[in-house]
């Protein structure tokens, strides 16, 4: 007998057995459900976690689609600015996989930094000039200079870091979390996710589903995203003629019928729909408020931009994600596309950092004001950097391509050491020196902030445990407050 038929007999046997217990798993989902019609107790998490005491209880993801340059923004190289339009060498080189656009180039041509770097904070870090509001918080940044990749493209680079596999199909970093930890909020998802981009000023990503996706765990620990035009969460408000206490009604109704189900079938996607039509519910009040920004202070907002007012923009959902972890968000995860130069480097990528670091130093400086900031693990970073090298015309090069070799990431809060710069590389940006850190090195190190050891939270599928770092990661100490 194969797994395969093993693991089917096994499903029947579960079924039978849920069908045949006495009330069901449909009972006890549905009465842990209804107990409070006006709103119940979050959702735990899975039995013996968290493994150990959590640095971090809430995890927002600032995720920068497109590749940040690191050269220019986060990894000083006086030696580039000598070596300006002549070839990297081939020592520094090495046989370092490129995206099909560069790697048949004949010319490498040296590109420095677009504009000066500057120290900031007692600490000194060194920064790009394009990052005032970012410099400003440098006494709280651990800025990771040795981050590495395999993947050479978007897509794949992106699913790496957020599901721990380049092909679509594994549970994201956040539905990870949801299912090990449980829901901490009563009106809330524990997994928000949302979205925006660059105007058009630069070329945009593509947002799959599968970066914020469950995979094989049950649906309902996927990221709940929330739109940036028209309702924040569609098909929520009640329909014309329908009171609140007619759809609790109803609702009852459909989750008794819904624990019958259950207890008939044992599929856990029922359990999810129980579950999530009465988180809608809940939601119904809970989520209108979110945007009401009318209790925050002119400083607050001023602090945060222009645009914070603008729904849908990566300001304003810098202040909506500091709002959710307030309310018991566990894992907020805002994506922001538009850090592709490949040819308009010299006129965009300053651009980019305006819109972009204002906010996300407001909201660690936010967290911080309102004494979340030490449990609150901000996490700043995009799938790879830029290459050290300029791309286009050799005599006149204008972008960058993309780059896994080395590049930087930061993070802030959460138990990471505080005005700190961790990992180094060579004079170009190129090769790692000291300290690398790899994408499940990251992953491992996230989970343990959130009082997770990676190699324990494991969910069987298609004959095997799985695991946010697959069989690979080892928690980044160095990183560690």
């Amino acid at each position: 007998m194969n797994d395969l038929q093993l693991e089917n007999i096994t499903r029947v046997t579960r079924r039978q057995f849920f069908g045949a217990s006495a009330g069901g798993i449909g009972a006890t989902a549905l009465a842990s459900l209804l107990m409070n019609p006006t709103g119940h107790a979050a959702e735990p998490g899975q039995p013996g976690i968290p493994h150990f005491p959590p640095r971090a209880r809430r995890v927002v993801m600032l995720w920068q689609g497109g590749g940040p340059s690191h050269v220019d923004l986060f990894d000083e190289k006086p030696v580039m600015q000598e070596m300006k339009g002549k070839d990297i060498p081939d020592t520094v080189r090495g046989t370092t996989r490129l995206s099909t656009m560069s790697s048949g180039y004949g010319k490498w041509p040296c590109q420095p930094a677009i504009k000066p770097f500057q120290k900031y904070g007692q600490a000194g870090i060194s920064l790009s000039e394009m990052l005032p509001s970012v410099g400003g918080i440098a006494d709280e940044l651990c800025l990771v200079r040795s981050m590495y990749t395999e993947a050479v493209n978007h897509a794949p680079g992106v699913t790496f870091f957020l599901t721990g596999a380049q092909v679509p199909g594994r549970p994201s970093m956040g539905a990870w979390l949801s299912y090990g930890l449980g829901n901490s909020s009563e009106n809330l998802p524990a997994f928000v996710v949302m979205t925006s981009s660059d105007k058009g000023k630069t070329c945009g990503q593509l947002f799959f589903d599968y970066y914020w996706g469950s995979g094989f765990l049950p649906s309902r620990y996927q990221g709940v995203r929330f739109r940036n035009t028209g309702d924040l969460v569609p098909y929520l408000a009640n329909p014309p003629g329908v009171s609140r206490e007619g759809r609790r009604a109803l609702l009852d109704d459909i989750a008794a019928m819904n624990a019958a189900h259950l207890a008939d079938y044992g599929d856990p996607e029922i359990d999810t729909r129980i579950a999530q039509y009465e988180m809608a519910f809940r939601m119904q009040t809970s989520v209108p408020g979110l945007v009401d920004f009318s209790g925050e202070t002119k400083a607050t907002l001023d602090r945060y931009g222009d645009d914070v007012q603008v729904k849908g923009t990566y300001a304003n959902n810098c202040l909506v994600a500091r709002r959710l972890l307030e309310r018991g968000v566990r894992f907020v995860q805002l994506m922001h596309s538009g850090w592709d130069q490949h040819g308009n480097l010299f006129t965009q990528l300053e651009q980019q950092c305006k819109d972009t670091e204002g906010p996300s130093a407001a909201l660690v400086q936010d967290l911080k004001e309102r004494g979340m900031l030490d449990d609150t693990l901000v996490i700043w970073g995009g799938e790879f950097g830029r290459t050290p090298f300029g791309q286009g015309d050799p005599a006149n090069p204008k972008g960058r391509d993309h780059f896994g070799k080395a590049f930087s990431w930061w993070l802030a809060g959460g138990g990471v050491k505080r005005g700190s710069v961790y990992g180094q590389t060579d004079d170009f940006g190129w090769n790692i020196t000291a300290d690398p850190v790899h994408v499940h090195d990251m992953q491992a190190t996230i989970m343990h902030l959130s009082g997770i050891d990676h190699t324990k939270l494991t969910f069987r599928y298609q004959g095997r445990q799985y695991r946010l770092t697959d069989i690979h990661g080892n928690v980044v100490q160095g990183i560690l407050g």
